[in-house]
């Protein structure tokens, strides 16, 4: 059996949730460690008392669970397995197998005395008729791959490798947690990661969307991962891979809308897939969300570097995409600024507090160093705004605009 790996913070979380009555949905792209999580949660159960019988533990992709695919026989197996006017955990891993299984849960809630949890790879179990039968009566845990932190804990490092190889390690492998095993050999990474972006793309995109053209899904995935941090719309996407001939069978007398459309479509369904995340825009003037153009990002960058090789001069992009997954980690709400004709990368909200952030590989010398000064110095409010950059410098801020290393923020609490 392989080794499972913990995550406390995720673990913690669960825990938290325990004998709450909405049912805990844990949601992430494929092996980003929803099912050890799940097992480690058992384990949790089992060591605070609670006995193996109560707990109804079932991985939905296995073979030995292949006759209760659709809701109805679900339902009747696992309402045998439950210890009849006594608490039960009901643990379902990648429940999305099982046709109608929304049904199936509420119907559980409504029957017996039960604690629920469920993973899922793909954003349609969030479901208008899911959302609409529990509504208000479930919470979504956003799993992603190793944080910066987790990656230190995960992987042993002889003792005299600096904090910034590390990093640089971090940068070209990701956080899939599988890797470790690989102890960064850079081939047998790449061919764990392949494996793992076509199970995604094949079961969780193309078996979901039947009309999909794998060739155009794939170019897409390219280009996505070519301008990460870069502002677009799906129009000037489709314009791009239309003009590039990947767009074929689009009339010419319809024009680029139905291109357009066509890449709206593929981006949603990856982001469906968890392999995108977008940022909208967000005026900070007019305090109003903007309808068009926004930013994606891709859930690692060791996908990204799979497919497009790592390559030095995309550091600047590549580092403000870790922030990004940072922040959502840190279970902000992300939107890309704009104030007046200038950007400003970041704003992270949650409840009481909002950060504004600018993301740079460095801000030595003047004219760099004003770029990305500028924007903040814009905002006339009274929220923390920060530079994020590779530097170390003893200078901590300029007129209360704070400066900080990027690998510390990363390991900050």
């Amino acid at each position: 059996m392989q080794e499972r790996i913990n995550r406390p913070d995720y673990l913690k979380r669960l825990i938290e949730y325990k004998d709450k009555d909405v049912v805990k949905i844990v949601t992430g792209i494929r092996r980003s460690g929803k099912s050890t999580m799940l097992d480690l949660f058992v384990d949790y159960l089992l060591g605070s008392g609670v006995p193996q019988e109560k707990i109804v533990h079932m991985n939905m992709e296995s073979l030995r669970f292949r006759a209760y695919t659709d809701h109805i026989a679900f339902y009747e197996y696992v309402s045998m397995q439950i210890v009849k006017g006594e608490k039960n955990y009901l643990i379902f891993d990648e429940l999305q197998a099982v046709a109608h299984w929304e049904k199936a849960i509420e119907s559980f809630r409504l029957d017996f005395d039960v604690d629920i949890y469920i993973t899922g790879s793909n954003a349609y179990m969030l479901s208008s008729e899911f959302s609409t039968l529990l509504s208000g009566r479930y919470v979504e845990i956003k799993m992603l791959p190793l944080s910066f932190k987790e990656f230190l804990s995960f992987y042993v490092f002889a003792p005299d490798v600096p904090m910034e190889n590390k990093f640089q390690n971090y940068l070209q492998f990701g956080g899939m947690p599988i890797l470790r095993q690989f102890q960064f050999n850079e081939a047998r990474s790449i061919e764990a990661l392949e494996g793992i972006y076509n199970t995604v793309i094949l079961r969780d995109v193309l078996e979901r969307n039947k009309t999909a053209d794998h060739a155009l899904l794939h170019k897409l995935v390219l280009f996505l991962c070519n301008n990460i941090g870069s502002i677009t719309s799906p129009n000037s996407i489709g314009n791009v891979l239309t003009n590039e001939g990947e767009i074929q069978k689009i009339k010419k007398k319809t024009g680029m809308g139905i291109a357009g459309r066509t890449v709206d479509k593929y981006i949603h369904m990856l982001k469906s897939a968890f392999v995108f995340y977008s940022a909208g825009r967000y005026d900070i003037k007019g305090k109003q969300l903007l309808k068009t153009l926004e930013k994606s990002y891709i859930v690692d960058l060791g996908f990204r570097n799979m497919l497009l090789g790592y390559r030095e001069a995309d550091r600047g992009h590549i580092l403000e995409n870790i922030v990004y997954l940072e922040l959502l980690r840190r279970d902000f709400r992300v939107y890309v600024g704009r104030v007046g004709d200038m950007e400003v990368d970041f704003i992270a909200e949650k409840p009481a507090k909002r950060l504004y952030i600018q993301v740079t590989e460095t801000i030595t010398g003047e004219a760099v160093r004003e770029r990305e000064l500028r924007p903040l110095k814009s905002i006339k409010d009274n929220y923390e705004k920060i530079i994020l950059s590779m530097d170390k410098t003893y200078i901590t801020d300029h007129e209360g605009i704070l400066y900080q290393n990027i690998i510390d923020f990363l390991l900050s609490d």
